[in-house]
């Protein structure tokens, strides 16, 4: 006996739009019995995940810088998985993007004015486009398998990250820490609000790029071109568009919004590079970009929600002596939850039983 996938004559629309809030319900149900398990109460548990990180003002401005690259890196790469093509170096992305536009404030440091951070903003943005280049480039021409390279890639923007700040980046006045220099005033993200929190306008930068690439994808003939190369590359070809132009253009596009997303981090609330400068956003972002239903405006409350997870693991580490692994459980089994729900919205399991053995030894 074997099972099968068949793919539905007409799925339900309901379902479908439903099919996130089905999840994260699932993933919800599956944290209550992993607290439980853990022998923690799971409804005190549960409100001090998700709850008790929103109660205090300071809590909510923490939440608004953690959700500003989740919300990029999710609308980048929900170009690139609405074209089928599938980007999950983004990470890496980040961490380039991050040391590309870093340059200026730990190089340069006497190089001081308002003229910096647009040419951070600048450098980061095309150094995550550059580093989401390299898979493009090898699919584009070699066709290779573009989901190996751009995780493959992920390492090597975390080894050349750890060399630069142990090594030739390093802070000489650092007392030998790894790190580099303290970014000055001119190189950090403006806050929000200075006197309530560290919310900056980063945030403000997610949201604007996310809102730019819904009406690209909703309002433009590249939108359409996404689309329809992404649901049939064989329409596509009749319809004229370039399959292998797509690969650039959206791994392009991801790349840009990654290393976009990781200047704001470092000269947000980092304001210097160390060793480790993301604690997973890359991959996070990858269930943000699914749970947002790959919509661009879907993935702002995506991001919000993934970044709770965030603070609810750091509170429950606080206030119930939980591990920090507690939040990559929960966001991986949304993860699952989604992508089961929306393969059994499209299709239904069928058991099959196994066909015998034609004949036996003796007749051969």
């Amino acid at each position: 006996m074997r099972l099968e996938l068949v793919k539905r004559g007409n799925p339900s629309k309901t379902l479908r739009f439903f099919s996130p809030l089905i999840g994260l319900a699932l993933a919800v149900f599956t944290g209550a019995i992993m607290f439980a398990i853990l022998g923690k109460n799971p409804l005190e548990a549960l409100y001090v995940y998700f709850i008790e990180p929103l109660t205090e003002l300071w809590s909510v401005h923490e939440l608004l810088i953690k959700a500003a690259p989740l919300i990029l890196m999710g609308a980048g790469l929900s170009i690139c998985y609405l074209s089928n093509n599938w980007n999950i170096g983004a990470e890496g992305q980040f961490i380039m993007g991050a040391l590309a536009g870093s340059i200026f404030p730990v190089l340069f440091t006497d190089m001081q004015g308002p003229i910096v951070l647009p040419l951070m903003l600048t450098f980061a943005i095309v150094g995550g486009a550059l580093w989401a280049g390299i898979p493009a480039l090898l699919k584009a021409k070699f066709n290779t398998n573009e989901i190996l390279v751009s995780l493959m890639l992920v390492y090597v923007a975390e080894l050349i990250l750890d060399y630069l700040v142990r090594g030739p980046w390093r802070n000489p006045a650092g007392m030998n820490f790894p790190e580099s220099v303290r970014f000055h005033q001119f190189a950090r993200i403006p806050e929000l609000m200075p006197a309530d929190g560290r919310a900056n306008w980063g945030f403000v930068i997610a949201i604007l790029v996310a809102i730019a690439l819904w009406v690209m994808l909703s309002r433009t003939l590249k939108g359409f071109e996404i689309k329809v190369l992404g649901t049939s590359p064989r329409a596509g070809r009749f319809a004229g568009f370039d399959a292998k132009k797509m690969v650039f253009f959206s791994f392009l596009i991801a790349g840009a919004c990654a290393g976009l997303a990781g200047i704001i981090e470092v000269a947000g609330a980092s304001g210097q590079l160390r060793p480790i400068i993301s604690p997973g956003y890359g991959f996070t972002a990858i269930i943000v970009a699914f749970l947002g239903r790959l919509n661009p405006l879907g993935v702002i409350v995506a991001g919000l929600v993934l970044a709770l997870t965030y603070l609810g693991g750091e509170a429950a580490q606080i206030s119930l002596g939980l591990s920090d692994k507690v939040a990559r459980v929960f966001q991986g089994a949304l993860l699952l939850y989604i992508l089961a729900c929306d393969t059994l919205i499209h299709y239904r399991i069928r058991f099959v039983p196994t066909p015998k053995a034609q004949g036996s030894a003796a007749d051969v």
